[in-house]
């Protein structure tokens, strides 16, 4: 039976709240510009993601996940659109939520690790490629395909939030009661593009470490790449634990405790003059051409007269897996995550040349090139979010202060301009920002990085930003502290090691004076001295 259903919910109400659809039936849903490629009900416990893709859940969660309906989907919005999707709808037990996914990098696969998380937890959810397989740190896909970027860029996440819609009100005859989203570096852009381009598509928005100044972040990595594959200003990776150590040496106790985390790193006054090696060159010291490659490191990219191009990184996350050696310096030249991106960027999306050279790359002439032709596209810095806030969307934007990879800085900006734009009591309805101490890029680093970031994670809104997300959707309860935890190896089962509290922008935790530094009981939230 041939289901017709456009667009909009108006279509899909006429014809589908009368009756509930099979899962197979699904397949047969006519939806403009997508074609639906499969519809099948899945056993609890008997999926399996294809090829590599069970990153992030271990064959053996798979298997735990409950019966639900599996929707594959392609969406063509324009001639040169290849946009797969999949829908996964709970057999039993929908606790009446959406859950839009996002993806990091340049995308190219769908987030089965995600889907099976928020499926297990009753929420309908939804994955998409954004237009293209592959790699998420190559960019090849673009080249010559500008509708293919456009999908990237935007396009692709909206029209899989539409579409996923549609579906749900077919399979259970009512749409979702809320709808979120959630995600993370790439995805936290998605995240910010969908509040400020389309403000009905969720309720809820959890942008996570947002690479929204996508032109400048990335004319920034190229810029950083020139003086970090210089022979004589490169930084090795086995330098870095020297950085870090002289960094908290130098700040770790400002916040009243010393446990190998800045708490404030804005306040942190370090020089990286001190570094400069006084006698033979080591692991334990820097040259003059390596103390000049990191302060512009710390002091971000600018442009020939001075102006700010995107901001530097602050002192104290240095060093570990989800670190400076992974993401800056690299192990060997031309081997960083930011020199992917940023070669791969510029070669494929901005000059559209595959032999594009970094070396000739000029910071003011490139970066108005990349912004002439893509900021529109890919940048989702626009501050003004009233009609997101006018029809009660909430957004909740987090940021580890050790991220190498994109600076919590841009975060900080990008919050005082809608603060600016909005008023802050007016933002304060609506938006916080939350900061976390030794976190790195979404995850990982020293400090306890892990507070709810996935969907539905954790059990109260206490210790989880998407339940408190979706306790001030549905409940109008404006989030305060949030608890964040460190693992022992990064699984629950495993136990805490450390606590502490979250603070909503300005705020930072405070330790009292007394009891462990492992407990987040031991600290307040206080404004900034």
């Amino acid at each position: 039976m041939k289901i017709p259903i456009g667009y909009g919910l108006c279509a899909i109400l006429t014809t589908s709240t009368m009756f509930a659809a099979t899962c197979e039936s699904l397949a047969g849903v006519q939806l403009a510009g997508t074609t639906i490629a499969a519809a099948q009900s899945v056993s609890a416990g008997a999926f399996t993601p294809p090829g590599a893709s069970q990153t992030g859940l271990a064959p053996a969660d798979f298997k735990k996940l409950p019966a639900f309906c599996r929707v594959q989907g392609v969406l063509r919005p324009s001639s040169d659109s290849n946009i797969q999707f999949e829908v996964w709808l709970p057999a039993a037990g929908w606790n009446g939520r959406y859950e839009g996914l996002g993806n990091g990098g340049f995308a190219g696969s769908i987030e089965y690790s995600g889907l099976g998380s928020a499926v297990a937890k009753g929420y309908v959810v939804s994955s998409t490629d954004t237009g293209h397989q592959g790699n998420a740190i190559a960019a090849q896909w673009a080249l010559d395909h500008p509708e293919k970027v456009t999908d990237f860029g935007y396009r692709a996440i909206h029209e899989t939030a539409e579409k996923s819609k549609a579906l749900i009100a077919a399979f259970f005859g009512n749409p979702p009661r809320r709808s979120y989203f959630s995600s993370c570096s790439n995805g936290g852009r998605e995240a910010l593009m969908e509040a400020q381009r389309f403000p009905a598509d969720y309720d809820g928005i959890l942008a996570g470490a947002p690479a929204n100044y996508w032109t400048h972040l990335l004319a920034s990595a190229a810029a950083e790449i020139q003086f970090l594959n210089d022979p004589a200003s490169r930084i090795p990776a086995a330098k870095v634990p020297a950085i870090q150590a002289a960094t908290l040496a130098a700040c770790d106790a400002q916040d009243g405790v010393k446990d190998g985390i800045i708490g404030d790193p804005q306040r942190c006054k370090f020089d990286a003059a001190q570094l400069l090696c006084k006698g033979a060159d080591s692991d334990s010291c820097l040259t003059a051409s390596q103390v000049a490659s990191l302060q512009k490191l710390y002091a971000g990219t600018h442009d020939s007269s001075g102006k700010p191009i995107f901001p530097g990184r602050v002192p104290g996350g240095e060093v570990g897996s989800n670190g400076w050696a992974l993401w800056i310096t690299g192990q060997a030249p031309n081997t960083s995550l930011m020199f992917a991106f940023g070669t791969q960027f510029y070669a494929n999306m901005v000059f559209e040349k595959s032999a594009w050279d970094y070396r000739t790359f000029q910071v003011d002439r490139d970066t108005q090139a990349a912004d002439a032709k893509l900021a529109r596209t890919l940048n989702a810095t626009d501050a003004d979010l009233k009609p997101f806030r006018d029809r009660g969307g909430k957004l909740i934007v987090y940021h580890g202060w050790n991220d190498p990879a994109i600076s919590p800085l841009n975060s900080i900006a990008y919050f005082r301009e809608v603060q600016a734009k909005m008023g802050v009591k007016q933002t304060d309805r609506f938006a916080r920002l939350y900061l976390a101490p030794g976190v790195a890029h979404c995850a990982g680093g020293p400090g306890p990085d892990s507070f709810g970031q996935g969907v539905g994670d954790a059990a109260d809104p206490q210790h989880s930003m998407s339940k408190a997300l979706e306790q001030w959707v549905e409940n109008k309860t404006a989030p305060g502290a949030i608890i964040a935890t460190k693992y022992k190896t990064g699984d629950p089962a495993s136990g805490a090691v450390r606590t502490r509290p979250l603070c909503p922008y300005p705020q930072v935790a405070r330790y009292k004076g007394s009891g462990s530094i492992d407990d987040a009981a031991s600290f307040t939230c206080s404004e900034p001295r």
